[in-house]
């Protein structure tokens, strides 16, 4: 049947109506029915052995315009709409954003979902149904407020199988649903993401913002990603998350191999379980308690068939993101599982004497990481630097004992998504330059650089880009009520708000240029600050930070001595759907994170891809992105890794020395307590932020500060050789193929997984 017929008769038999007659949200209905029949009917990836990607998040984003790319229909369907007198961009906007991710972890997990489909392998993701997700940010008072984030819908991608398994805790037991998203590879078969719910979760238990009563497990479980754990009580659900996520995709994968008839005894031979970060580290233990109760293993052939099918990907270099949980709370969820996870423990005491590598610490703590290295078969770093450093110093006991497990996998984006869309107008330029080729195998982007000197093909790359800037001058016109022009210098930092990414050496950045241009220096072009972030409702310096950030944008903008030279706004609620715009219409990527601490970043590689330069300290993915497009092609700046790791070593390093010495430093700093600041803002978070960076500064802002000054001036300054900045545009497209979750995802499978 054609792709209008099919559409014609989902419309009359929904809604009686024709395309024409239907509105945008009933079109939307039916283009969303369209395209899961034309998902259903793609082939399910089969294999010997299958990959299992278990994770805590899976930010997967609007789905519908991902997955008729995929399909290989989304033009056909634009015209088909247009033709009837509609828009499929206007219907695409209608879809809810599953809340279902936070950052870059999550991020990954869907792009590698994608790519796993896309390469043909057998592959399926297991989370949980989080049915408000992180939180829906609004901005009160120039604070930040968490609210509630209801995506599901009656109509959506997920859905309802039979599949249902009993988790036992220590103190309750519940039952599950499965439900399951599919995911669907580009121009190939099928595989699923398997999102675990539990039938007794109550929607209601949440009174107002995102409180709720975290001890009523039976109603709280899948209700939200990550809650607030500053309290025992949400340590204690957090365990319960992970327990239930674990042990619903542990009998799941049981299930399924008993289903395969294969023989458990040999099940690394069909089965590769990823555990992507620390949150799902339980699945080792509980399959070792599933095997040993219930299949009747001894505990040494249960611990050897798990150590050789699980693997761990670390995703980060900060040692409280490593989880650690009292042995006292794990007795409290899942008391079946302390006797194995002590028997685990007793075999590496027993072996090696040095406490760093114990899995219960002479504090009855838990350390998952090391459950991970000890009892799966590989390691994996996310990034050259972050691997280095991570058999150099994080985990350098475990590299010494295990330097066979060890390896990296350069993190990657589905660059599908990020460029063919969310920027079609580029994605057809390249068409047009340089073939199709490109989709499929990103590397193909390479044939760009033959058109570097191409006056034409830079001019093109520069309209597009244009283009795009004057796009989400519009959006963020309607959605933030800030006027933004287009002929500015957009410099955007958009990623999750946490100290180490340092949004608030860029907020310093604000201030030193706000006073300047108060001072009469004028800069040649108006520049544009964008930042978009969430900050966990319980990192209190993160909120300060957005607070300073919306106090800047407020005392800036409505300066009429300033304005018309600088603009900055905070958006509201960022999320992929806001990347989607903003992304494509980045002149300057923020990636200044302290040098060591970012495991990769992912954001660095969208923006490269949609022909931003980089400004970036040499950390995570930036190191990759200098070394490809070359130093002509990027901005570094800062103190490298090496040097940061000695002043966390020596323990030197003391931010107000660098306050006192730099009449700069002193004056942008001070300015977050000063009249105009005070003014706008409130006391106490102007106040706590200002002492924290005199203080403390752990992420040593002002370390770099100065130099992040002089290079970004610099930069600023080479974007009016317009012939130049273009070159830079141009280059950075073409050296991004590397960054392909495709190509991540083929290494993952040829040193990892091995499914063919």
């Amino acid at each position: 049947m054609s792709l209008e017929k099919q559409l014609e008769e989902i419309a009359k038999e929904r809604y009686k109506k024709s395309i024409k007659a239907c509105s945008d949200a009933q079109l939307y209905d039916c283009v969303l029915q369209l395209t899961k029949e034309r998902m259903a009917e793609k082939p399910v990836i089969k294999g010997k052995k299958k990959v299992y990607y278990i994770s805590m998040e899976f930010l997967i984003g609007k789905l519908l315009s991902n997955n008729l790319i995929n399909l290989g229909i989304y033009e056909e369907l634009a015209e088909i709409l247009k033709k009837n007198g509609k828009d499929l961009t206007v219907i695409e906007e209608i879809e809810p954003e599953p809340s279902l991710g936070n950052g870059g972890l999550g991020r990954l997990a869907a792009c590698f979902l994608d790519s796993i489909a896309t390469l043909g392998l057998p592959g399926d993701g297991i989370g949980l149904n989080y049915h408000y997700g992180l939180f829906r940010q609004v901005f009160q008072d120039k604070l930040q407020k968490a609210e509630k984030n209801d995506w599901i819908e009656k109509n959506s991608w997920l859905t309802r199988t039979d599949t249902a398994f009993e988790v036992c805790f220590g103190d309750r037991k519940v039952k599950s649903i499965l439900y399951d998203i599919d995911v669907i590879g580009y121009e190939n078969g099928c595989n699923k993401l398997h999102l675990f719910d539990v039938e007794t979760v109550d929607e209601g238990l949440v009174k107002s913002g995102i409180h709720f009563d975290k001890t009523q497990i039976e109603k709280n479980l899948t209700l939200f990603l990550y809650p607030d754990d500053s309290d025992v009580d949400g340590n204690l659900l957090r365990i319960y998350q992970e327990y239930f996520m674990v042990s619903n995709g542990a009998q799941l994968i049981v299930k399924e191999l008993k289903e395969k008839g294969c023989d458990l005894y040999h099940m690394d031979e069909y089965a590769a379980i990823q555990i992507n970060d620390t949150h799902p580290t339980l699945v080792i233990p509980e399959l070792i308690r599933i095997l040993t109760w219930d299949e009747g293993f001894t505990i040494e052939d249960a611990v050897n068939v798990v150590s050789r099918t699980c693997a761990y990907t670390n995703h980060t270099i900060l040692a409280e993101a490593l989880e650690k949980w009292p042995l006292a709370y794990i007795q409290k969820v899942v008391p079946q599982l302390v006797p194995i996870i002590k028997e685990l423990s007793a075999r590496v005491a027993k072996k090696y004497k040095n406490p760093d590598v114990q899995i219960i610490d002479a504090d009855k703590r838990v350390h998952m990481a090391h459950i991970d290295i000890h009892y799966g078969y590989s390691v994996n770093g996310v990034a050259a630097i972050h691997t280095d450093i991570l058999k150099e110093t994080e985990l350098h006991h475990f590299y010494e004992i295990y330097p066979e497990k060890f390896n990296n996998k350069t993190n990657g984006i589905t660059f599908r998504r990020w460029l063919l869309s969310c920027n079609r107008e580029l994605a057809a330029f390249l068409t047009d330059t340089i073939g199709e080729g490109y989709k499929k195998d990103a590397g193909q982007l390479e044939k760009l650089l033959k058109a570097a000197d191409d006056e034409k093909v830079l001019d093109a790359i520069a309209q597009i880009k244009r283009q795009k800037k004057e796009t989400l001058a519009a959006y963020v016109k309607e959605k933030e009520g800030v006027e933004l022009n287009p002929d500015s210098i957009f410099d955007i930092q958009v990623k999750r708000l946490h100290e180490y990414k340092r949004q608030q050496m860029n907020a310093l950045y604000i201030i030193h240029k706000y006073l300047e241009i108060k001072g009469g220096k004028k800069p040649a072009r108006p520049m544009t600050f964008i930042f978009g972030a969430k900050a966990a409702p319980a990192y209190v310096i993160a909120q300060d930070i957005i607070h300073l950030l919306l106090v800047l944008e407020e005392i800036v903008n409505k300066d009429p001595d300033v304005s018309p030279y600088m603009k900055v706004v905070m958006v509201e609620n960022y999320n992929v759907s806001y990347a989607e715009k903003l992304i494509p219409a980045c002149d300057v990527s923020e990636q200044i994170s302290l040098a060591s601490k970012e495991a990769s970043g992912t954001g660095n590689m969208k923006f490269m891809l949609n022909g931003a330069v980089t400004l970036g300290t040499s950390d995570g993915a930036n190191v990759e992105i200098h070394e490809l497009v070359g130093d002509d092609n990027i901005y570094i700046f800062g103190q490298d890794s090496d040097t940061v790791i000695k002043h966390y070593a020596k323990g030197d390093y003391v931010s107000r020395e660098y306050y006192e010495k730099s009449p700069v430093i002193r004056e942008a700093v001070d300015f977050i307590v000063g009249k105009q600041a005070m003014k706008a803002g409130h006391k106490e978070n102007l106040e706590r932020l200002h002492k924290e960076l005199l203080n403390k500064d752990w992420f040593m802002t002002l370390l770099d500060l100065e130099d992040y000054i002089k290079v970004k001036d610099q930069m600023f300054a080479d974007y009016e050789d317009r012939a130049k900045w273009k070159r830079m545009m141009l280059v950075n497209i073409a050296k991004a193929g590397f960054f392909s979750s495709d190509r991540t995802i083929a290494e993952y499978n040829r040193d990892i997984w091995k499914l063919n």
